[in-house]
């Protein structure tokens, strides 16, 4: 099945406007982060969660007065919310590291979290069905281990794209990829989704995909240059991407199709991690179509591929000054 035979929109026309909306949306993302800040889920903030799930229909409120009542940090510095698919009955608590505890604390926090809510004969009965003990010192390698796991696939991807394309190739894929990321985190503090490993996990997934779709245009940018040497650099790039643009919507489309069904039907473990790959991969197929393109035409901008028969134009032009034939190439 091939998709948009003989397309030829003028993708370039609209770079510049792409650049200026996602500078938009990354602005307002980090605004939301300084004012409400980037919620942490427990694997980067360090604490103890706890997963409760009741006998009937538990009320989120009902459950924050009992700890309000019977837990002995009085319950301010717990997270209450509903967990799970509707109607799962179950709760997850959440209660942040306090200063330096070690594991045998946290561990202790669970314990009495568990107990303030059995205290309360309103909530019916329970079961505890999951834990999450993270210590403050576990908590701070995965944070630096997930910024090293980002900084390295950027390193590499620059890499391999300077030696299989050009330097400006690769910074145009590298700026697209920070630009996923970007946007991508910017739509997780608008939501207020949890940074966790999930999360990071899909934000590296995403970061593989954006390139892969970014390669695959530069590399028939590459040919096009090749066999179209007459035209400019912006002609042969609006040429490429309409050559793979059915390559190119076929596979965000099923991926998005994909991510979409895990986000409706993985239940709440899953949301935040379908979440960041329905916006990664929107992000990832805008930005290989505008921003790369963006970056190296401007990059290039007064780029213009020489004819083939440029060289030997001014050996003609004096030839027939005096009147001679010029020469022609031996054929090989």
């Amino acid at each position: 099945m091939r998709l948009f035979k003989n397309a030829n929109y003028d993708f370039l026309r609209w770079r510049w406007h792409a650049v200026a909306l996602s500078w938009v949306v990354i602005i307002a993302g980090i605004a939301v982060i300084a004012t409400k800040g980037l919620p942490r889920g427990i694997e980067f903030a360090g604490g103890t969660g706890v997963v409760a799930e009741f006998d009937r229909e538990p009320s989120v409120e009902a459950v924050r007065d009992a700890l309000n009542r019977n837990y002995q940090f009085g319950g301010q510095d717990a997270i209450v919310q509903s967990y799970g698919n509707p109607g799962s009955r179950q709760v997850m608590v959440r209660v942040p590291q306090v200063g330096a505890e070690q594991g045998t604390d946290l561990a202790t926090v669970s314990a009495a979290v568990e107990g303030a809510l059995r205290k309360d004969a309103n909530l019916g009965t329970f079961t505890i069905v999951k834990r999450e003990i993270v210590s403050p010192s576990v908590s701070g390698q995965l944070q630096s281990k997930g910024i090293w796991a980002f900084v390295l696939s950027l390193i590499g991807i620059l890499a391999y794209i300077t030696f299989r394309f050009q330097l400006s190739f690769a910074v145009g894929a590298v700026v697209a990829t920070l630009h996923d990321i970007l946007v991508t985190v910017a739509f997780l503090a608008f939501f207020q989704y949890d940074m966790t490993l999930n999360i990071i996990a899909a934000i590296l997934t995403v970061t593989g995909y954006s390139t892969n779709d970014t390669i695959v245009i530069f590399d028939r940018v590459r040919e096009n240059l090749r066999s179209h040497r007459r035209d400019s650099l912006n002609d042969i790039i609006n040429r490429s991407i309409n050559q793979t643009l059915g390559r190119t919507v076929l596979t965000a489309g099923t991926t998005l199709l994909s991510a979409i069904a895990l986000y409706v039907f993985g239940g709440e473990v899953l949301r935040g991690f379908s979440f960041t790959m329905i916006v990664g991969i929107v992000t990832g197929t805008y930005s290989s179509v505008f921003v790369a393109a963006a970056i190296v035409t401007f990059w290039r901008r007064k780029q213009v591929r020489p004819s083939s028969a440029a060289p030997s134009a001014p050996a003609e032009a004096s030839a027939q000054k005096q009147g001679r034939k010029p020469r022609r190439a031996r054929a090989s």
